[in-house]
């Protein structure tokens, strides 16, 4: 007998990889916990992986208005939500254009 038991696959939107995990929900990305060396490539491809119309909240130590160019410069218009503005936390909900 297998010490793996097998889970049915359901209709939620779950990752093509059969891990069993789903894509519900708005994805949070700390990056307060992220070496500064790799922070802003890091957040980029989180950004990436959103599909259009979707969102991402980033959590940030400082309001990224730097970073927010540069997301804004690569993918083009994005809509910027401050969820929680400072001064030790910030949480910002970015959405891809449909």
């Amino acid at each position: 007998m297998s010490t793996h038991e097998q889970i049915p696959l359901t209709e939620t939107k779950q990752h093509a990889c059969g891990c069993g995990c789903s894509d519900e929900g708005v994805p949070t990305l700390d990056a307060r916990v992220i070496p500064h060396a790799i922070r802003h490539a890091t957040v980029f491809g989180a950004f990436a992986a959103i599909p259009a119309g979707g969102s991402m909240d980033l959590i940030a130590p400082h309001n990224p208005l730097p970073l927010l160019a540069q997301l804004q410069d690569q993918f083009g218009a994005i809509d910027i939500a401050y969820l929680e503005e400072g001064p030790e936390k910030w949480t910002l909900r970015l959405t891809r254009s449909a």
